[in-house]
């Protein structure tokens, strides 16, 4: 007999502890966005965990069908799982996966809605991994492969790491803050120093020259000497000075032609380049496109091509790499004889085009590019009746001691004219 009662005793013990551990119902009625119930699945994935009744709970997913979006399924709660868990939840329908969803699932001994075990979303296919924060879904950076020995390949701070501040990486590979005056350039090699240097291009902008503007007196000095000369660019009350027109110059003096003598009240500023020392390049020229000439020209009526304006540019001013932009154009008057225009760089005719009667006017556009050797100039021209025109020309005239840029023009016979409407050319540096 009391063997009897030990073996039922053994057998109900063993049969309390087969009873599955407690589980939480989640129920909800689930809705798509334009108010349809959702129709799919809930594949629902977790890893390995202990329960709070020791239970042991191997990694494993189960698929649930929602039908007119009505949600019915039992889990084990994680929150109070060895270690804390979550539930991966993957939404289905018409056999393509929507979204993913992370659940914390708490004991409850009363059904719960989604909302109460929703923790967060997951972008990746399957969202694993214990010892997640049960409130917030945050994954430990060990969870992840890799990216421990990633993060700690990245360069790190140095001692002399300063935010705010240009880095440069040292010699251990760490990020450093360079050193220096805020006015300092920084080098390759992270070392800092004064800006520029006696192999560096000087500039000179905006200088307020001195001498009495009284009306009587014309000559005024520079703070320095321009280098060269043509590169000083003079302005008086903010209309730019022509030289040999309204000035001249030597060395650092100014000196006001009669006409163009500044009146008490004047304004004058002047911005030019200088010379640079250590072997550098002699000067650089004004860093900005210049107007090197620019107006009207006169009239001809000869029937040998004759000049009707001119443009010299000056020694020094062209560099290798400029371009220069030559525009005009040539108004025809009369409609009896037909007429020539021409244009020449130096002692090179870049173009030569002969025009009807019936034409009114002749446009001429070319550019030169700058050249050690000389110049390479393409062009094209073009009329109301004269076809479009177009060319290039290798010009080998030597422009450092200067060069001029002639228009010319002629009538086929009496009673006509060419007149040089307008003109502008452009040196870019």
């Amino acid at each position: 007999m009391i063997l009897r009662l030990l073996f039922a005793a053994v057998l109900a013990a063993r049969v309390a502890s087969a009873a599955p551990p407690a589980m939480t119902l989640i129920q909800d009625t689930l809705y798509m966005a334009n108010g349809a119930r959702f129709n799919g699945t809930l594949t629902i994935s977790w890893t390995s965990f202990q329960a709070a009744d020791n239970s042991n709970v191997v990694s494993q997913s189960t698929t649930v069908n929602v039908v007119d979006g009505n949600l019915f399924v039992r889990l084990i709660p994680s929150t109070n799982a060895n270690p804390s868990g979550y539930y991966s939840v993957t939404y289905a329908a018409n056999g393509q996966q929507q979204y993913q969803e992370i659940w914390a699932v708490p004991p409850s001994n009363s059904p719960m809605y989604v909302r109460q075990v929703r923790i967060g979303t997951a972008t990746s296919t399957t969202v694993t991994g214990g010892g997640a924060s049960s409130d917030t879904g945050a994954i430990p950076e060990s969870s992840v492969t890799g990216l421990t020995a990633d993060l700690a390949a990245r360069p790190a701070k140095g001692p002399a790491f300063a935010p705010g501040s240009v880095a440069v990486v040292d010699a251990q590979g760490f990020l450093d803050a360079v050193s220096g005056n805020a006015g300092d350039c920084v080098h390759v090699d992270g070392s800092t120093g004064p800006c520029g240097g006696s192999g560096n291009l000087s500039f000179v902008d905006g200088d307020t020259v001195t001498g009495a503007v009284d009306g009587s007196n014309s000559t005024f000095a520079l703070t320095a000497t321009p280098n060269p000369p043509a590169s000083l660019v003079f302005y008086r009350n903010g209309v730019l000075q022509k030289a040999g027109v309204d000035y001249t110059l030597t060395n650092n003096s100014v000196q006001f032609l009669p006409a163009s003598t500044p009146q008490p009240g004047d304004t004058l500023l002047a911005s030019y380049r200088l010379a640079t020392g250590g072997g550098g390049p002699a000067a650089q020229t004004f860093p900005n496109p210049q107007v090197l000439c620019s107006g009207t020209g006169s009239t001809v009526t000869a029937q040998n091509l004759s000049s009707v304006g001119a443009c010299l540019i000056p020694a020094g001013l062209l560099l290798p790499g400029d371009r220069v932009e030559i525009r005009f154009d040539a108004v025809h008057g009369g409609t009896t004889n037909g007429f020539t225009v021409a244009l020449a760089w130096g002692g090179t005719t870049v173009l030569q085009r002969s025009a009807a009667a019936s034409d009114p006017a002749v446009t001429v556009r070319a550019d030169a590019s700058i050249v050690p050797t000389g110049a390479q100039l393409g062009f094209t021209s073009w009329g109301a009746v004269l076809p479009f025109g177009a060319g290039v020309v290798a010009a080998a005239d030597d422009y450092t001691g200067g060069l001029t840029i002639n228009f010319q023009a002629s009538v086929a016979g009496l009673g006509d004219s060419v007149t040089l409407g307008n003109y502008t050319v452009v040196r870019v540096p």
